[in-house]
């Protein structure tokens, strides 16, 4: 009934009747896409609430009127829940982005069109409110209270409870309001994305367009940043983000003065709150809905989640305690496991052979020490190994180790990096010398310190002539 709908609007449009029409796939909208071919190819759009078509159809055309790049909409149905639209493709940002969200490693081309992207962030935001009614917004013509309440609650009864988890309503609502009042601390006339996300924008000729903006209202300007820069599957590593961030504020500052330093502040609170109200829905649209995109999602949400805590919320102290508790459930922790990096370290003698990497994997570094000057030259070390205070005062004296492990921090933690963005579990690191005693202890035990106090990764290291064996257990 919807594709015959179409086919007579696209035929009352154009003046030709269409020559095929084929549903796109849709994700978490109850609105269909499809796309008509024939004379013009044009997508066609079913909405089943006319409250959200008239949001869309009034922002379409204010925002293409500000010169924003958005689809232009060419005709609409008399009740207005069918309207044709410009076909921008097939292209999202999210497809356009996948192999550097797959690996961590963002090619130019993928920077390129994520720092396009951000950059264009602020004319949405600042160009597209100038003279915006806000009262066509649906379901609220502003971001206020009502609305995160709203968002919380949906985190509390769509994800929280499913999860089986107990807790005071009364002291989690205490911390859900006062996040409100940190919330709103900033107003601005400016208008608020919402969805602002790679799924929702288009990419044209190498140029992004903006899509599903309906949800949008009057709001402050770090929700957007929070929504595109800390959206779940995304991964974008923090370098990366903090690239994109330097673009976002840069062209900020030619719409508004920017206090830097209040303005991360204030970012942080948004991150948590968005990374909650996506829970929500992942709960509500995984859980109750049984759509599997978003289940698979969920644990990369719980990550950022995991991440945001690492650094208190003081302002909610039984929310911080209940979040916590959530990233630690075993459903979700047992994720993190299989997926959490275990550095594997071992000193040994090279007159008995490399030692095999258990994990399969092939072997890591190996880093020989024997030009460095020798403690097992002199008979008084003979008792010692590289643990004990007299070599390690032989060892640091003349700096020769000192300089040896600073090159090798820095090629390692090149590569602890890369594998925690990557989500890789295994690597291993070799140290030899002569005899496996004093160099090569002296190396392993200190890299093994280095790396767990910095990454807190899990750390087994083994002293293999020493028959000796420490773990550092992950504090991440």
């Amino acid at each position: 009934m919807i594709t015959e709908e179409l086919k007579q609007l696209y035929l009352e449009y154009t003046g030709s009747p269409a020559e095929e029409i084929t549903e796109l796939p849709s994700s978490g909208s109850n609105r269909r896409y499809f796309r008509i071919s024939g004379p013009q190819a044009l997508i066609g759009v079913s909405g089943t609430s006319l409250e959200e078509n008239n949001a869309f159809l009034y922002m379409a055309e204010h925002f293409r009127k500000k010169g924003l790049p958005v689809p232009e909409v060419y005709c609409h149905s008399e009740n207005k829940s069918l309207y044709l639209q410009e076909d921008l493709g097939d292209l999202l940002l999210f497809n356009a982005i996948e192999k550097g969200r797959k690996s961590c490693v963002f090619d130019e081309c993928e920077r390129t069109l994520l720092h396009k992207t951000i950059s264009l962030l602020p004319s949405i935001q600042f160009a597209g409110a100038e003279n915006f009614d806000f009262s066509n917004c649906y379901p609220l013509p502003e971001f206020n209270e009502r609305s995160i309440l709203w968002d919380l609650n949906y985190f509390k009864y769509c994800f929280l409870k499913a999860t089986g988890m107990e807790f005071q309503e009364d002291r989690l609502e205490d911390d859900f309001r006062e996040m409100s009042h940190v919330l709103l601390q900033d107003t601005s006339s400016t208008f608020m994305y919402r969805d602002f996300q790679s799924r929702n924008v288009m990419i044209k000729e190498g140029e992004p367009w903006f899509i599903d903006f309906q949800g949008g209202r009057k709001g402050p300007v770090y929700y957007d940043v929070a929504s595109f820069l800390w959206q779940a599957k995304a991964k974008y590593p923090e370098e990366l983000r903090k690239e994109l961030l330097t673009d976002y504020l840069q062209t900020l500052k030619q719409y508004t003065d920017v206090d830097e330093a209040h303005f991360y502040r204030q970012l942080r609170h948004f991150v948590l709150f968005r990374t909650l109200q996506v829970l929500g829905a992942y709960g509500f649209r995984g859980y109750f809905e049984k759509k599997p995109h978003f289940i698979q999602s969920v644990p990369f949400a719980i990550e950022n989640l995991r991440q945001l805590l690492r650094e208190d919320y003081p302002e909610y102290p039984y929310l911080c305690s209940v979040l916590r508790e959530l990233t630690n459930l075993s459903q979700f922790h047992d994720d993190l496991q299989k997926r959490m990096l275990e550095v594997k370290i071992v000193s040994f003698a090279y007159k008995k052979g490399i030692p095999n990497d258990p994990s399969g994997n092939g072997g890591g570094f190996v880093f020989d020490c024997r030009a460095i000057n020798n403690p097992g030259k002199y008979e008084r070390y003979n008792h010692f190994t590289g643990l004990d205070e007299p070599v390690i005062r032989f060892l640091e004296e003349d700096g020769e180790i000192t300089r040896f492990l600073e090159h090798v921090y820095e090629l390692v933690d090149a590569s602890v990096k890369r594998y925690l963005d990557r989500g890789f579990t295994n690597l291993m690191i070799c140290f030899g010398c002569t005899g496996g005693q004093h160099r090569s202890v002296y190396s392993a035990q200190h890299l093994a310190e280095h790396l767990h106090s910095k990454y807190g990764v899990k750390v087994d290291l083994v002293h293999r002539e020493q028959n000796s064996k420490q773990i550092f257990n992950a504090t991440i």
